[in-house]
């Protein structure tokens, strides 16, 4: 497996490191690095995949996903209240 570590994303939450210390390094403000570049071991697989699900910024990146998420998830279904989410027609709420 190949990864990628998106800083610009990250939070510095640190569980990329909790659960693969081998693979992760955090500097002293919290942020992670690639100790070893992106290849992931085989031994070190099941915890990197644990990292990757448990990123809460999703900052970590499977580069061998063949089928990735679309951020925001399926066009036309709000995921989050945020102003610009997208609500399907029916569901879209009317202004009185």
């Amino acid at each position: 497996m190949r990864i990628k570590l998106d800083r610009t994303v990250c939070d510095g939450f640190g569980t990329c490191a909790l659960h693969a210390p081998g693979m992760f390094s955090l500097d002293d403000w919290g942020y992670p690095s690639l100790r070893s570049g992106n290849e992931v071991a085989p031994e070190q697989d099941a915890g990197v995949r644990r990292a990757i699900l448990n990123c809460p910024a999703h900052a970590i990146i499977d580069l061998e996903d063949t089928h990735p998420d679309l951020v925001g998830g399926e066009a036309g279904v709000s995921r989050s209240a945020r102003p610009d989410a997208r609500w399907a027609r029916k569901d879209r709420p009317r202004s009185v």
